[in-house]
């Protein structure tokens, strides 16, 4: 199966990465953004064509796919300033975070990644979508 043009890859088992799939599915009015879990067969496929994808990585991933057939992938800060791009206006504003140094980025970003567990749980399972979802998600 070919990865659509906007993938996001997330943690299937966290109550906050859970809510951010669910606000992500509220904002994206045009429907551009598409889903699966990092515990998945479609994220086990981009890691394999990305070798430079950290194996343990347990941060947002977005995939993105130019015309071209150039598959480009971010994670961590820049996976969250990929995805406001692609979300109206306001949300499409967090490109300023551009402005911060990736470094303090990705070191707030790894800090909250740390506890999310404990503030928001842990899921036994992926959520099942909707069927208006469905056509969104992938395994």
């Amino acid at each position: 199966m070919p990865t659509p043009s906007t993938l996001i890859l997330y943690d299937g088992t966290c109550g906050f990465c859970d809510s951010t799939v669910q606000w992500l599915l509220d904002h994206d009015t045009a429907g551009k953004l598409q889903f699966a879990p990092l515990q998945g067969p479609t994220a086990a496929a981009v890691r394999q064509r990305q070798p430079r994808l950290p194996t343990d990585l347990d941060s947002l991933v977005l995939v993105e796919v130019a015309a071209n057939g150039r598959e480009r992938v971010y994670w961590y800060s820049r996976a969250v300033i990929g995805i406001c791009k692609h979300l109206p206006w306001p949300w499409r504003a967090g490109v300023a975070l551009v402005i911060v140094p990736g470094f303090l980025r990705d070191l707030g970003y790894r800090a909250f990644a740390k506890i999310r567990y404990r503030i928001f749980g842990r899921l036994d399972a992926c959520r099942i979508p909707s069927p208006e979802e469905r056509s969104r998600f992938l395994a």
